[in-house]
């Protein structure tokens, strides 16, 4: 009875401060529905919405201290339920076969491939010989070859001859799913054609927004020629498709990407000043000062401009959740709240939460809400210091350092998980560049959009064209020093979950208890220092593999599957380009063979590798991968071609106590929605 005692004294502790814990529950029961193998049936997702709503109502009864258990129970009910509405909610047609032939649809998205190319995101998608229940709702092409005979508008209908396949699974077992991101995005298909893209109707109406942004976006590159310019339009109107690779990896390696995407500095800079511009304004007129409430007219002014930004930038999901923090901020100085604390940065995980659950999973909402807690954590904290003794000057600079260490150390984990990158140099980088975009970068695009419709921005664009010059310049320069960036391995998939759990532990719970989140961290920490990674991993089409040694994975071919290569060394931590890792697989030809502990693995790429391999034959321990359909021949030894993958997926191979365990792609991803339960053969259709 003590313990129970000890335990209903402890949550009475809590009162006043359980409302943060609100979106951690609800996050656990999303994590939870897309931890499952199984598609829940629609039934359970009614029963589990209807029991956390029973549950909820119930729990008042229970009193302060036993209320609080059962509303958490409730929560995690009620995030399934959320998660899964919302799977269902986004439910569209996808590609089941492989598709050549003419694609018809029109423009709603303009961007860049990782290999540079301009990209389309076409919806109204018409493929010939394909019913409209088999046309996907929206597709993604890739354009290569010969181009420039149009400009791609917003709204314009396209045809052009191309290739297309359903989005592609894990090129790892565990790994990152396209598939389950492209259903949420309801992208059905994606390819690429090598053919001229052609115009078949002009823009018709529709697509305001978008068109808007396009034609903002052409106009600041106008003025602003070259990566500032492109710039300039990515941080306005959220449209990169001309920012050039080299760039973005210079911005990434010194860990100045963020001021790239539309997040929640830029939207809070943007938010902020206009504030004090219109409160400042009001002040100004004594009329207004004396009989009116400027400080909330003033919030009320900013949060329109910033859900103005918001559909001008596309309305993506990190501008979503950046403007729904910055709401909350500004609607909390309304009604004469703080606008900065741990209740209002639960308000708006809760809110991003129930109308896009899929966003939990996404570096993105990890980064934003563990930069924006711990901010409010330790400056909350700070708030209760005796900070006198500080010079008045040496304040705001303080404060900046501050601020850029603890939003780097929040976000450096979730970075190195999903990225396998850590930028060494990347807190002094920020140093330099922070600052000037909120002083000068965001309040020049500010005056340059409303000077813009009197054709009076040029002035307002060449300051802010300063300040981009400058951060660019700390990019390359950062980037390009020794050691700026080092490899990470992936962690196990119980890491970060548990380092945000006890590092949330540590900022809500009230109390000494609280350093008990200091347990789950360090273990946390302990388990990705020994992450190890699979020692063969064979790619889903069989078209390439990799075998961990004591150099690093050896690579079965030095070209092609280039993505897959990218991906496997870099989770590996190795700083390899494929064709170095090729290297390390003793021998060539299109008939390859490595061992890895007592077993022999085989390659065999193409029709030669597979002729190769049936004169040479081979033993029943060995393992062989072949690009070539065996049609029916029998061998010895355990072969998967790529028939037998398109069951399987991605697979890896690993000797645990002395035993040769295979992993599949198909088994982490299970039956769900987006994996096409029940899974279908892959067939291959051709159309003229």
């Amino acid at each position: 009875m003590r313990a129970l005692d000890r335990i209903e004294a402890a949550l009475l502790d809590q009162r006043g401060h359980l409302f943060a814990w609100v979106p951690v529950f609800l996050a656990l029961g999303v994590g939870g529905y897309f931890l499952l193998r199984v598609e829940p049936a629609t039934w359970v997702l009614g029963l589990c919405a209807g029991a956390g709503a029973v549950m909820l109502v119930f729990q008042r009864r229970l009193g302060a201290a036993w209320g609080p258990p059962l509303a958490a129970v409730a929560l995690i009910l009620l995030g399934v339920a959320v998660a899964g509405a919302r799977a269902h909610q986004v439910s569209a047609p996808v590609l089941s076969f492989r598709y050549y032939g003419p694609v018809e649809g029109r423009i709603i998205g303009i961007d860049r491939s990782a290999s540079d190319a301009v990209r389309l995101t076409l919806d109204r998608v018409v493929l010939s010989r394909t019913s409209p229940d088999r046309t996907p709702e929206r597709v993604r092409v890739s354009l290569h070859g010969e181009q420039g005979f149009i400009t791609p508008t917003p709204g314009m209908t396209v045809i052009l001859t191309g290739h297309l396949s359903p989005p592609q699974g894990a090129v790892e077992p565990g790994g990152f799913d396209f598939r389950r991101h492209s259903w949420f995005l309801r992208l059905g298909a994606v390819g690429y054609t090598r053919t001229p893209v052609l115009m078949l109707e002009p823009p018709e109406g529709g697509l305001f927004v978008f068109r808007a942004r396009m034609a903002l976006s052409a106009k600041v590159q106008a003025a602003l020629p070259g990566e500032t310019g492109a710039f300039a339009a990515a941080v306005m109107t959220g449209d990169r498709s001309g920012m050039g690779q080299d760039t973005l990896e210079a911005l990434r390696q010194s860990n100045l990407a963020h001021l790239l995407a539309i997040s929640g500095l830029h939207m809070g800079l943007l938010a902020g000043f206009v504030f004090a511009a219109l409160r400042l304004g009001f002040l100004l007129w004594p009329a207004a000062a004396l009989r009116l409430p400027v400080k909330k007219l003033a919030a009320g002014g900013a949060m329109l401009v910033a859900g103005f930004y918001l559909a001008l930038s596309g309305g993506n999901v990190a501008t979503e959740r950046a403007f729904v923090m910055a709401a909350v901020a500004l609607g909390a100085v309304i009604v004469d709240r703080r606008a900065l604390s741990l209740r209002a940065v639960a308000m708006a995980a809760l809110i991003v939460l129930i109308l896009r659950p899929e966003a939990l999973l996404g570096p993105g909402f990890q980064m934003s809400f563990a930069a924006t807690a711990a901010l409010v954590a330790v400056f909350g904290a700070l708030r209760d210091l005796d900070m006198e003794w500080v010079p008045r000057w040496v304040r705001p600079i303080l404060a900046v350092v501050i601020s850029s260490a603890v939003a780097g150390a929040a976000t450096a984990p979730v970075g190195m998980a999903h990225f396998n990158q850590a930028a060494h140099y990347g807190l002094l980088a920020n140093l330099v560049s922070v600052p000037l975009m909120g002083v000068l970068v965001m309040p020049a695009a500010v005056v340059s959009a409303c000077l813009l419709p009197f054709g009076l921005e040029g002035v307002a664009l060449w300051f802010m064209g300063l300040g981009l010059d400058w951060i660019l310049l700390v990019a390359t320069t950062v980037s390009g020093w020794e050691g700026a960036v080092g490899q990470v391995t992936s962690p196990g998939p119980w890491v970060l979950p548990m380092l945000a759990l006890g590092m949330l532990f540590l900022m809500l719970w009230q109390g000494r208890v609280r350093l008990a989140g200091l347990g789950p961290v360090a273990l946390a920490l302990a388990l990705w220092a020994g992450a190890d990674r699979p020692g063969v991993l064979v790619a889903e089409d069989g078209a390439l593999m990799g075998v961990l040694g004591p150099e690093g994975r050896a690579l079965s071919k030095p070209k092609g599957a280039g993505f897959v290569a990218g991906v496997w060394l870099e989770n590996d931590g190795d700083a390899a380009e494929q064709a170095e890792a090729a290297t390390r697989w003793p021998g060539g030809g299109v008939l390859r063979e490595l061992s890895y502990g007592a077993r022999t693995f085989r390659h065999a790429q193409g029709k030669r590798g597979l002729t190769a391999l049936l004169e040479t034959g081979c033993a029943a321990e060995e393992i062989v991968v072949t690009t070539a359909d065996l049609e029916g021949r029998e061998l010895a030894c355990d072969v998967y071609d790529p028939q037998r993958l398109r069951q399987t997926g991605a697979m890896s191979f690993d000797l645990e106590e002395g035993r040769l365990v295979r992993r599949t792609a198909a088994e982490y991803a299970g039956d769900r929605l987006w994996t096409g339960a029940p899974r279908k053969k892959l067939q291959l259709a051709s159309a003229e």
